[in-house]
């Protein structure tokens, strides 16, 4: 049982089989590639970039590129200014009598590098500034 014809058929496929393979693995590690290095910032955001895991440097807003596999995008900080309620306080007045007050804390983060780096959760110590304040 000779098969000359598909034989050849099948001899002919494996070149093109083997260059679909390779272009599709090409392709694949070109987008990824091109989503590591492209990043998009939304209005009124920030992006703190770490190259090697130090601060390298702070992203504003829109189209921009990172040098893939070596920097990291934290976290997006927002911008905007933002509310906060607190639980309410027992204060001791001049007169001695006890009120409740309630606090509403509006804040804007103006230094994304130190919000990221200079404290572990800014939010409490904002909490904490407050409750000191009073």
């Amino acid at each position: 049982m000779s098969c000359p014809n598909s034989c050849n058929e099948k001899e002919a496929l494996v070149p093109v089989l083997i260059l679909l393979i390779i272009i599709g693995v090409v392709l694949l590690s070109s987008l990824l590639l091109a989503t590591r290095t492209i990043k998009i910032i939304p209005q009124a955001r920030a992006g703190v970039v770490e190259r090697l895991g130090r601060y390298h440097r702070t992203l504003a807003p829109g189209l921009t590129l990172v040098s893939p596999f070596i920097d990291r995008v934290r976290p997006l900080v927002d911008l905007r200014e933002q509310v906060v309620n607190f639980s309410p306080q027992s204060v001791i007045t001049e007169d001695n009598v006890v009120v409740g007050i309630e606090t509403v804390l509006y804040f804007t983060v103006t230094e994304p590098r130190s919000a990221t780096y200079e404290i572990a959760n800014p939010l409490q110590a904002i909490e904490q500034l407050t409750v000191t304040t009073l």
